[in-house]
């Protein structure tokens, strides 16, 4: 078990001094990134073409991406434990590697076999799984503490505009590339992610009171101790988890908002859209309007820096609140279109200051363990949101299950912003003059 010391206290980071993006080390991070976030989103798109070529039927998709998400939530807890145990850059290269295998496999049991496909989609989703603690804890090795804030708001930027480019280079790509090609292209982006980002920096590492990741420490170690077992080390990050509150309460403020008011809005507003405005209009400019508030959100919070993160952060997560609240009432669709703008602004004034903040404060040997409890939880509960709204609405209606989703996600922010530590996103505040 590692003896690497733990961080007590926490500084606020400074502004940076210059771009991250001068940063070639970080450039070929974000590159790999990139190419792994367009990829894990250019599947289900591709598989949704196969159905409409009829390679695949609609009960062949969804058993294909359950496969997925299972793979996905088996591996990205085995991947936080790898991440920390080995290298960070190894864990991103074989579990991209992996990733990319999937890739063929699905084209060649495309039309011929869905047990192939099945396996394959498992494989991938466990590939993606695996490489996203990996990716967040490398990203602390890669970028220095007072620029991680803006290296973690260029990476969501670059996951929100492929999602805004993605369908439209998709359907442009499909119209003169079969399906199975389009897979072999989604294994090359992978491909991409495995081999392009380079190796940490142990500089980069160190935290704000000097500790080092467990790589770095047990590198120069002339004895290192033994490991403990695969439980054990994941039992250690959930300890670690443990002893940041605000941490705790921010997941479960955002398991909140995505179990409930994004799986009401992803339910509702189709309905909505066709029943209200008797148009599909208004879902794709809510959509739209989403994702270019996100990248709105990033470029503006990779720059601010509130005295009170963590409120200012509870405050854009609770916003999301706005979505379902629009729904909900009968009023003009520009109005829907701008909650959702609004909503996706305070989705990345929350997420990048979350990262960077789990980045400082965790122990950097656990960073990984750590990172993996975030998406285990909030991608995990997602899809039972998801089963249990459609039945809900059903059942009590459509503007009863939009008002207890609304009330959540502006109630649940609220009350962990009240959870000591929660202020600043970190154990101890900083002083006058951070």
């Amino acid at each position: 078990m590692s003896t690497t010391p733990t961080p007590t206290a926490s500084k606020a980071p400074a502004p940076p001094s210059r771009s991250v993006l001068t940063d070639p080390t970080f450039l070929r991070l974000w590159a790999g990134t990139t190419a792994s976030g367009l990829a894990t989103w250019a599947l289900p798109f591709v598989l949704g073409l196969a159905v409409l070529h009829r390679d695949l039927g609609a009960a062949g998709l969804g058993l294909v991406l359950a496969a997925r998400t299972v793979g996905f939530l088996a591996a990205v807890a085995v991947g936080g434990v790898l991440a920390d145990r080995h290298s960070r850059r190894a864990v991103v290269l074989w579990s991209a590697l992996a990733a990319a295998a999937a890739a063929p496999l699905l084209a060649a049991g495309l039309g011929r076999s869905l047990v192939l496909m099945t396996a394959a989609a498992a494989l991938a989703g466990a590939g993606q799984g695996a490489c996203r603690p990996a990716f967040q804890a490398l990203t602390a090795e890669t970028v220095a503490p007072e620029r991680r804030q803006q290296a973690n708001a260029a990476m969501t930027m670059a996951v929100r505009g492929s999602t805004l480019a993605g369908p439209a280079l998709t359907a442009l790509l499909a119209a003169f590339l079969d399906v199975p090609t389009l897979l072999l292209g989604i294994g090359l982006l992978w491909l991409v992610a495995a081999l392009v980002p380079g190796k940490g920096s142990t500089a980069a590492a160190v935290t704000a009171t000097g500790t080092t990741s467990t790589a770095a420490a047990t590198a120069t170690a002339d004895d290192p101790a033994p490991r403990a077992g695969f439980r054990a080390e994941f039992l250690e990050g959930i300890r670690e988890a443990r002893r940041h509150p605000w941490f705790l309460a921010g997941l479960g403020a955002l398991v909140a908002v995505i179990a409930l008011g994004y799986s009401a809005t992803s339910v509702a507003l189709p309905l909505i859209s066709r029943d209200r405005y008797g148009t599909e209009w208004v879902l794709a400019a809510a959509m739209t309007a989403y994702t270019v508030g996100a990248l709105g959100g990033a470029l503006l919070i990779a720059r601010l820096r509130p005295r009170s993160q963590g409120w200012a952060a509870f405050a854009g997560l609770g916003a999301y609140g706005v979505a379902p609240l629009s729904l909900m009432l009968p009023v003009h669709p520009f109005v829907v279109v701008a909650a959702y703008a609004v909503a996706g602004i305070g989705i990345e004034l929350f997420n990048v200051p979350w990262f960077t903040a789990t980045q400082r404060e965790v122990a950097p040997d656990k960073l990984a363990r750590v990172s993996s409890l975030d998406f285990l939880v909030s991608y995990g509960l997602a899809p039972v949101g998801l089963a249990l709204i459609a039945p809900a609405i059903e059942h009590f209606g459509v503007t009863a299950v939009l008002a207890t989703c609304a009330a959540a996600c502006f109630l649940v922010p609220a009350a962990a912003a009240l959870v000591p530590t929660a202020r600043h996103f970190a154990r101890t505040a900083p002083t006058a003059k951070e």
